[in-house]
Formats: C-alpha cells, sequence, structure tokens
C-alpha cells in the first residue's frame, strides 16, 4: 500500500497488541511506555501498521520480551531483550524498533536523506575526463572549470 497525505497516520495505541505473556490490562501500562515511538510510525498509515510485544518466562531468570512491527512494504522489524527486569526489557525492545524503524526509513527512502544525495560534479566525474568535458557536452551555457583552476 502506498503512502498518501489523507491516510491517517500510526500510533502505538491504534497498532499495539499484547501477546503470549501479557494480558490486556498490561497493555495500557505498555503502551505508555511506547507512547514515544508515536513520532516515529506517524509517516506510516495505521490500516497497514501494527506491532506486538511478548514476553516468554515472565518474572523468571530467562524471560525474554519480543517486540515484532509488520509495515506494509517493508520487512518484519523484530526486537528482542534478555532483561531480567520487566520494566527495563520493555524499554529496551522500545528503543531498538525507534532504532530499527529509523535505519528501515533510511534505507527504503535514501531519496530523502540530505546527506546521501548531495555529490557534486567532481565527485561523480573522474579527473582525468574533466578536461574532455566541453560546453557542447554539458550544454552551451555551462562552464566546466579545471580541477586545479577553481575561481572562487
Amino acid at each position: 500500500m502506498s503512502r498518501s497525505a489523507t491516510s491517517t497516520p500510526a500510533t502505538v495505541e491504534d497498532c499495539l497488541r499484547v501477546g503470549a505473556g501479557f494480558s490486556q490490562g498490561d497493555r495500557v501500562w505498555i503502551a505508555e511506555q511506547f507512547a514515544t515511538l508515536d513520532s516515529h510510525l506517524a509517516g506510516f498509515p495505521v490500516d497497514s501498521t501494527e506491532f506486538e510485544v511478548s514476553v516468554k518466562d515472565r518474572s523468571a531468570r530467562g524471560q525474554k520480551v519480543t517486540l515484532e512491527c509488520w509495515i506494509a512494504g517493508h520487512q518484519k522489524i523484530v526486537a528482542t531483550s534478555s532483561e531480567e527486569d520487566l520494566h527495563a526489557a520493555i524499554n529496551e525492545v522500545r528503543d531498538d524498533l525507534r532504532r530499527l524503524l529509523s535505519d528501515a526509513k533510511t534505507r527504503q527512502e535514501p531519496r530523502h536523506n540530505r546527506r546521501l544525495r548531495e555529490t557534486t560534479i567532481n565527485d561523480v566525474i573522474s579527473p582525468e575526463l574533466t578536461p574532455a568535458l566541453d560546453a557542447a557536452s554539458v550544454g552551451a551555457d555551462a562552464v566546466v572549470p579545471d580541477r586545479q583552476e577553481r575561481s572562487v
């Protein structure tokens, strides 16, 4: 599904499901912990975004919290934590998801990343080819200065 300006942006409240190891009563507390993700989810439509948090062996020494996120047009994103403290584990998977969402956006849309799209003609054309360019090959009005003789 393509993004449109008229679609409703995704929010934690709309997209969060609690899975194994959590009850619906835990959902409110978890949603509060994940509220800071709303700004990262806002670029995705609510109808094609969902995520689920679950815990295996809750309160046991080897508990594992997993946060899975599905966004149409992107690969599934999974964040896990083996922290013994449930609160710390929830915060760890939240922070990992935030980082992974940012990475996914950068991979999916590098054209929106100014650092990736800024290049100059001399970064693209090798120095050996620069003298070969003339006004006819780049346009009658264009002037391509020699690499060593640049005027300020």
